[in-house]
C-alpha cells in the first residue's frame, strides 16, 4: 500500500518555485498557486490560492518585494498550526513581517538557498542553504535537518541578522559586480585567462536573475548599503592611484 504524502503549499511558481516543486516533490504533494502559471509540469498541481494555503506547510516563494501582500492574502486560509517557510534572499525583513502579520499559533521558519536554477538545474545535493529561527527553535532543526539528510544540502543555522551580515559581502558584491559586467558587454571570448572565465562563470549564475532579485539583495538587506560605500571608496582610492 502506497503511502499518502502529506500535502505542501508552494505559493509562487517561478524559476525558483518550479525548483523547489521538482526536488521535494518525491517527500510531498505539492500544491502550488501562481496567477500566471499553466502548468504544473509534472511536479505540482496548480490550485487557487486558498487551496495551496491551507496545506500543513506552506513554503512562499515570491518575491521579497510582494511578500507583505502574500501573507495578508493567505492569511485567512491558513491552518492554525500550519507551518511557513519563505525562500527569501534577505532574511531581516522577512522575518518581522511574518512575525507581525501571521497569527500566534503559527510556526514559522526563514530559509534562504544559497543557489537558483541555474546553479540547481543539475541537482542540488552539496549546496548551501541557511536556515534561520523566526517562531520556533525546534521547527528550525527540523526544517535543517530534513534539508540535510533528504536533500543533502550543506545546512548553516544562523539568526536573520547573522544571514544578511553576511549576505550583505556575499551577495552585494557578485550581483553588483554582474551588473557593471553585464553592461559592459559584449566582453573578449577569444584571447581570455583563467580567471577572467572563472569571472564571467559567476557573471552567468546571475545573469538571468529577475530584478526584484537584485532589488532584495541591495535594498531590502539592511546591511547592504554599508559595504557598498565602502566598495565604492576603495574603488575610488584604487582609481585615485591610478590617476
Amino acid at each position: 500500500m502506497t503511502e499518502t504524502k502529506q500535502k505542501l503549499g508552494l505559493i509562487g511558481f517561478g524559476a525558483f518555485g518550479r525548483l523547489t516543486a521538482r526536488h521535494l516533490s518525491d517527500w510531498f504533494e505539492v500544491i502550488a498557486h501562481d496567477p500566471v502559471a499553466t502548468d504544473g509540469e509534472g511536479v505540482a498541481t496548480l490550485a487557487d490560492l486558498a487551496t495551496a494555503a491551507a496545506c500543513p506547510t506552506v513554503i512562499l516563494a515570491v518575491p521579497v518585494e510582494a511578500l507583505e501582500a502574500t501573507l495578508g492574502a493567505i492569511r485567512p486560509h491558513l491552518a492554525p498550526d500550519a507551518l511557513i517557510i519563505d525562500v527569501g534572499s534577505v532574511k531581516v525583513k522577512p522575518a518581522q513581517a511574518m512575525k507581525t502579520l501571521l497569527p500566534p499559533g503559527l510556526r514559522i521558519v526563514g530559509t534562504h538557498p544559497l543557489f537558483g536554477p541555474q546553479s540547481g538545474k543539475d541537482g542540488v545535493a552539496g549546496l548551501r542553504i541557511a536556515v534561520c529561527e523566526v517562531r520556533g527553535a525546534k521547527d528550525a532543526r527540523r526544517v535543517a535537518a530534513f534539508c540535510r539528510l533528504a536533500l543533502k544540502l550543506k545546512v548553516f543555522q544562523v539568526t536573520p541578522e547573522a544571514h544578511d551580515r553576511e549576505a550583505a559581502v556575499v551577495q552585494g558584491l557578485t550581483h553588483l559586480i554582474a551588473r557593471v559586467l553585464l553592461q559592459m558587454e559584449p566582453l573578449p571570448t577569444r584571447m581570455t585567462t583563467s580567471s577572467f572565465e572563472r569571472l564571467m562563470q559567476a557573471v552567468d549564475m546571475v545573469r538571468h536573475d529577475s530584478p526584484a532579485v537584485f532589488r532584495a539583495i541591495e535594498r531590502d538587506n539592511p546591511f547592504a548599503a554599508e559595504v557598498r560605500e565602502r566598495f565604492f571608496a576603495l574603488a575610488d582610492e584604487a582609481r585615485g592611484e591610478l590617476d
